[in-house]
């Protein structure tokens, strides 16, 4: 009797292990809101352009060439002309994912600058107030990339066609909204996570560390260690044979669908 009450505490024993494991699983893919949304990585994006279709003449073909995409999240900033320079110097794209309040309606001369920089860089939507998408109402959602969609193409004359959940935040709801709005969501391979260190040195082997052909850097101009630290990271990665493109070529000859994501 006393060994089987003990077999019969560890099955038990067992099944609430399984059972908290599958939960936290399942939690933690709730909350990262990787649940329910039709992504895609970019070398399949291009895999399946329709038939025929081929990138533009002098454009950078990322099926040959070692192709890596920098992404810039949260400005602009009081360090974005600086990052301009450095960008214009080692003649590398950007594409620029703006946070509308304190950002753009503060620096919109910057906002300017980026797209009338010469190294073609791409503006795209990061929100107007940085929330947790799926946590507010579609209304809210829609009000917070409208409001940015209208802000930059009035300073500029151009209206994104990415934006970037904050935090890779996303569900059915944004994609939605995202469609209608004509966005494609844009997820991100390298992240230094600069917002939690102003050690340029160590953003700098960070993201060198998870670099890989196709992949997305995810920075943010906007933190003190960052800027600096971009310089280092452009020479290396051009050392290991990369080409910079911006999101938008990445994917070439396909076009971002709108509502999609686009996770390396």
């Amino acid at each position: 009797m006393a060994l089987t009450t003990l077999r019969i505490k560890k099955t038990a024993v067992r099944g609430r292990t399984a059972a908290l494991a599958g939960g936290a699983a399942l939690a933690a893919l709730l909350l990262s809101g990787c649940a329910g949304y039709d992504s895609t990585t970019p070398s399949d994006a291009r895999g399946k352009a329709d038939d025929g279709t081929k990138v533009t003449a002098g454009a950078v073909d990322c099926d040959k060439a070692k192709c890596i995409a920098l992404t810039f999240d949260g400005g602009p900033g009081p360090k974005t002309p600086q990052l301009l320079e450095t960008l214009k110097k080692e003649k590398v794209p950007a594409t620029f994912f703006l946070l509308g309040k304190k950002h753009i309606e503060r620096y919109p001369d910057t906002v300017r600058a980026i797209a009338d920089a010469d190294e073609g860089h791409e503006l795209a939507n990061h929100t107007w107030t940085h929330p947790r998408l799926p946590d507010v109402s579609e209304d809210e959602v829609r009000r917070e990339l409208s409001r940015t969609q209208d802000e930059v193409e009035r300073l500029t004359g151009v209206k994104p066609t990415l934006m970037r959940p904050p935090q890779g935040r996303t569900d059915d709801k944004v994609e939605k909204v995202c469609k209608e709005l004509g966005l494609s969501q844009v997820m991100w391979s390298t992240t230094a996570k600069d917002y939690k260190t102003n050690d340029s040195a160590l953003i700098q082997k960070r993201t060198l560390d998870q670099a890989g052909r196709d992949g997305i850097i995810l920075l943010h101009d906007i933190y003190k260690g960052t800027v600096p630290a971009v310089p280092g990271i452009i020479t290396e990665l051009k050392k290991q044979g990369y080409t910079f493109v911006t999101v938008t070529d990445l994917l070439a000859p396909a076009k971002p669908e709108p509502g999609k994501v686009y996770k390396p």
